[in-house]
């Protein structure tokens, strides 16, 4: 839900800014835009240690030695992370499968994708270990004071 906001506000500001009229216009560029726009996003979060979404869940992503990612760690997380759904939409473009099969394809691979982290002694997914991050538990409610 909150990365709806984001790829509405950039899509807004893509169509407005190129004079898009009509939603399969520049469907390429348009794609590269969210594309660049989500890697900000995610950049600057990561580098930060949280998205919103992980402040909801009390995680972080940090480095393997426990310390904040650097800027070009947390892009190369990001270009990893696309290995959630790049080969199945890929294979989905190369065979020419309709929209049901894709997305049976697409929602098998996460899937499998998912299960495969816990065959990882730390249990982690491949992007995090490929791009040498891990998540952790968040301490926000450290500071707090209980009611």
């Amino acid at each position: 839900m909150l990365l709806f906001a984001v790829v509405f506000v950039a899509g807004y500001l893509f169509s407005s800014l190129s004079q898009t009229r009509h939603a399969l216009d520049n469907r390429h560029a348009h794609q590269a835009f969210v594309f660049v726009v989500l890697g900000i996003y995610f950049t600057w979060l990561w580098s930060k240690g949280q998205t919103l979404a992980m402040k909801t869940w009390r995680i972080k992503v940090v480095d393997t030695h426990g310390k904040p990612l650097t800027q070009g760690r947390a892009l190369l997380r990001y270009v990893w992370s696309w290995l959630w759904f790049v080969p199945p939409l890929l294979c989905a473009w190369l065979f020419e499968l309709d929209g049901p099969k894709s997305g049976v394809l697409v929602v098998g691979w996460v899937l499998v994708w998912a299960l495969l982290s816990r065959f990882h002694p730390q249990r982690q997914y491949l992007h995090d270990v490929l791009a040498g991050t891990r998540l952790v538990p968040s301490n926000t409610d450290a500071g707090r004071l209980s009611a």
